[in-house]
Parts: structure tokens; C-alpha cells; sequence
């Protein structure tokens, strides 16, 4: 069992930054692959971000590529979002994800067995 516990997040402006932050507790998270998800109000959870186990690749959807940067630090069992230029459209609240079977990541929320609590961005104009 993998307990994820969040932390960052809060209020910016447009163009602003802010880095969250999600450490997994329990067992070793190295095997598995990490994802980062949001969910905006009255909208599915979407991808963000993912990260192999190893941390030698990441994968970012479309519209967060070239401002997001996913890492972990697999000594500390941690895993960081960097945000950066900020859009009010990123505005959602922020989930970090553990898939504790797959072999490459997973865009899909069902492929991810652990989740954190999620944390609240907003993003003013």
C-alpha cells in the first residue's frame, strides 16, 4: 500500500508559478510510474504530466508542454510538478497519482491504483 500526501498549490496570477509537491510514504515508489492529473469544475480529471519510474522520461498533454515540468527524486520518494506562465484555464484541482503496474506512462486515470488528496490551484487574470 502507497499513502500520497500532497502539498503546494494555491492562488496566482496569470504568468505566475508554483510547484507542487507529492510524497509517497509506505513502500518505496520507485517501481512506479507517477502521474500528475486536474480536474476543473464540472470536467473529467484530465492528464497533466507523467513520469517513468526512473524519472529518464516524461510525457506532458498538449496544452501544459513547454510550461510544466515533471520530476521526482526517488532517494526523497518524492514527486514535483513545476508550473510555470500560469493560464487561468489551469485553474482545477491538482491530483498526484502512483501506477504501481505500468511499464510506461499512462495517460489514463484507471491505469493509476494510489492517489493523492489534491491540492487547489487558481490562476487569476
Amino acid at each position: 500500500q502507497v499513502r500520497i500526501v500532497q502539498s503546494g498549490g494555491g492562488s496566482v496570477q496569470t504568468g505566475g508559478s508554483l510547484r507542487l509537491s507529492c510524497a509517497a510514504s509506505g513502500r518505496t515508489f520507485s517501481p512506479y510510474v507517477m502521474g500528475w492529473f486536474r480536474q476543473a469544475p464540472g470536467k473529467d480529471r484530465e492528464f497533466v504530466a507523467g513520469i517513468s519510474r526512473r524519472g529518464g522520461s516524461t510525457y506532458y498533454e498538449d496544452s501544459v508542454r513547454g510550461r510544466f515540468t515533471i520530476s521526482r527524486d526517488n532517494a526523497k520518494n518524492t514527486v514535483y510538478l513545476q508550473m510555470n506562465s500560469l493560464k487561468p484555464e489551469d485553474t482545477a484541482v491538482y491530483y498526484c497519482a502512483a501506477d504501481q503496474s505500468g511499464l510506461y506512462i499512462d495517460s489514463r486515470v484507471g491505469q493509476y491504483e494510489y492517489w493523492g488528496q489534491g491540492t487547489q490551484v487558481t490562476v487569476s487574470s
